[in-house]
């Protein structure tokens, strides 16, 4: 194909300052590390049982390293045992639908509905039973079509577009763990659910209704069908889950008259799935609107499969790679969130009103079913003295007017990017996942690369982001508050940087880093766990995997970070060009979830359904076979708490 789908937008041609623009902040500012009441509170519901020191110290990685990966495996540490589970393909467990998995890739569009997904990305454990039994939420990214179909994309059909769009999306699958230890998807189950690329989702928010969002099909612009590109996953205080439509763009066909809008939001003349072929919805010349109805974050009530899911529009709309709770001291939500383009920005938003517990007659979820559609959103502008500012997005204040371009809020959210660009916000190297601190509040942020800085009259090194060509990435992260005190309601914040992936073995002085411990690229994901653990995800493409200045980067790997000192530690490599991703926990920290996405990826054509295979077989190893995206489960062999 002529462009891969991981090549990054680049459509912000704004001229405020980058992030690489920023000169001296001068002293490296050191975090505060206290744990902060609103911390704790925020963590309490979800990590009640957890296996958190009593005395509330953080802890620190206990197991023994391993290697950089290569070849078609995944490692753990000695004394640990990963099983792949609830492959792609395999029946989620609706009752009376239980389509098995054809390696041919003979499934139909019908039977894929009721299967798990490709390209299983961000997950959370809800606990039904505590530890032993309960729901997986996850994100179906995207998929290759040439290992989705059994000819691969030798023709290309309405049928196969069905069975893309329902590849796509959201599983909710139900678990549980046997007297043995062994974890498996409980079949049939009341709680299986798949959420597509065709399921109805309810507008909530500013944008709802707005005359930007109505369509022919929708003339009222407040159900939009279908969420896709769902890749970081999040989840909230009463008990849902939040999930992030990102690449959005690459799903719309805008033809060759593209307008100021469209073209600021990365949309081209053809889309690089062949969607807008076969489903006109996704023909934005005939649908200028659709492209607007996508881009958001999305609320869905796991425990209800009943319910509709969502788009939270008052969050904004952007390539939202996830978003993340905090609360604030007086009970109100914040969500933090960024997105993965290059040169966009990073969100939070406060919601107006504090959460509400379940009661009369209610549960949790329901009883905030609008929280997330009332409140302020704010984009962030870090300052070259490691202070930084949160701009309000709010109609009416500053730039964003109707004279120049912002008729209300709801037309703010919907061009979030142009209203942050007349803020001047600072952009940023693809913002990808957040992570939140249980013990002390601080919010880390991966930015997972920029290779482009520096060249082609873009933006050279400054001390904040000193060098040019990143293509290894860092971490960012920040406290809230003037002086870092902690509340998440504030609208200033301290920062500094965790780490600078890189090799120190390198001879080019922007590849080597200051990583302390094991080397990686590319950080990606991020999750604590409940001890203050930092596990760091890596997402380096197929196209860069032991090249050049990747040579001794190895497999993607998942790693722990110990945030007082900033030492990583390996503790997982996955097989042949996959991404890791997707962390989660049983509340006592004795099982972990992690996601291996797109073994066997191919960094040339995927039209071919043979091609992946010539990298993967991964995880079935059947000769031929196709590789399929798993869920991992890794234990400890003597039953303890993973990770120490």
């Amino acid at each position: 194909m002529a462009k891969s789908y991981e090549e990054m937008e680049d459509s912000n041609a704004s001229d405020q300052p980058h992030i690489r623009e920023i000169r001296d902040p001068g002293r490296r500012i050191l975090l505060k590390a206290s744990a902060g009441a609103a911390a704790s509170a925020l963590f309490a519901p979800w990590l009640a049982g957890c296996a958190t020191p009593a005395s509330g110290a953080r802890m620190k990685p206990g197991f023994e390293a391993i290697p950089i990966g290569t070849g078609d495996r995944l490692v753990v540490p000695k004394g640990y045992v990963a099983t792949a589970m609830a492959q792609w393909g395999e029946p989620i467990g609706l009752p009376g639908n239980m389509p098995a998995w054809r390696p041919d890739g003979g499934n139909t569009a019908e039977e894929q509905a009721a299967q798990m997904g490709m390209h299983h990305d961000g997950m959370h454990y809800f606990p039904i039973d505590g530890s032993r039994r309960g729901l997986l939420v996850m994100n179906h990214e995207y998929v290759d079509d040439g290992l989705l179909h059994a000819d691969g994309l030798k023709t290309w059909s309405a049928e196969k577009v069905r069975k893309s769009q329902a590849a796509h999306g959201i599983a909710v699958i139900e678990v549980e763990q046997a007297a043995g230890g062994e974890w498996r998807v409980v079949r049939p189950s009341r709680f299986a659910r798949r959420i597509t690329a065709n399921t109805p989702f309810s507008l909530g928010g500013p944008a709802a209704g707005h005359p930007m969002m109505r369509t022919a099909a929708d003339p009222q612009g407040r159900t939009a069908l279908g969420t896709f590109n769902n890749c970081a996953s999040g989840i909230t205080p009463w008990g849902t889950y939040l999930s992030g439509e990102e690449n959005f763009r690459n799903y719309f066909a805008a033809g060759t008259n593209l307008d100021a809008h469209q073209r600021r939001w990365g949309l081209t003349q053809n889309a690089f799935f062949r969607w807008p072929e076969h489903d006109p919805r996704f023909d934005a010349v005939r649908n200028p609107n659709e492209p607007n109805r996508f881009g958001w974050v999305v609320e869905v009530d796991p425990m209800d499969p009943t319910s509709t899911p969502v788009k939270r529009t008052a969050l904004g709309r952007a390539a939202h790679e996830g978003a993340w709770v905090a609360v604030t001291r007086d009970g109100r939500a914040v969500v933090y969130s960024g997105e993965d383009a290059r040169n966009e920005y990073i969100y939070k938003f406060v919601s107006r009103d504090r959460i509400r517990p379940a009661g009369n007659g209610l549960t949790a979820a329901q009883a905030n079913r609008e929280l997330l559609d009332h409140g302020t959103l704010y984009v962030a502008r870090f300052d070259a003295n490691g202070a930084g500012e949160w701009i309000p997005l709010v109609h009416g204040q500053g730039p964003l007017t109707a004279a120049n371009g912002f008729a209300d809020q709801g037309e703010i959210v919907i061009k979030s990017r142009q209203a942050s660009d007349a803020l001047r916000a600072t952009k940023m190297d693809r913002p990808e996942w957040l992570a939140i601190d249980p013990m002390s509040g601080t919010v880390y942020c991966t930015l997972t690369n920029n290779a482009d800085r520096g060249k082609d009259g873009m933006p050279g090194p400054d001390p904040a982001n000193p060098r040019a060509g990143n293509t290894h990435g860092h971490i960012i992260r920040w406290r809230e508050g003037v002086d870092g005190s902690g509340d998440f309601d504030a609208t200033r914040f301290r920062w500094d940087h965790l780490v600078m992936a890189g090799d120190p073995a390198q001879s080019r002085a922007e590849a080597k880093g200051n990583i302390r411990g094991d080397l990686f690229a590319c950080p990606d994901g991020v999750t604590f766990d409940a001890r203050g653990v930092l596990w760091v995800q890596t997402d380096a493409h197929a196209t860069q995997m032991n090249k050049g200045e990747f040579a001794n980067v190895g497999n993607n790997q998942m790693l722990a970070c110990d945030v007082s000192t900033g030492e990583m530690r390996r503790f997982l490599t996955g097989p042949t060009n996959c991404e890791v991703t997707g962390m989660t926990m049983t509340p006592d920290g004795r099982t972990m979830f992690v996601n291996i996405q797109h073994p066997g990826e191919t960094p040339s054509d995927r039209s071919d359904p043979a091609e992946p295979a010539k990298f993967s077989n991964w995880p079935d190893y059947r000769p031929g076979g196709r590789p399929r995206s798993s869920t991992v489960v890794i234990r400890r062999t003597d039953g303890g708490v993973v990770g120490t």
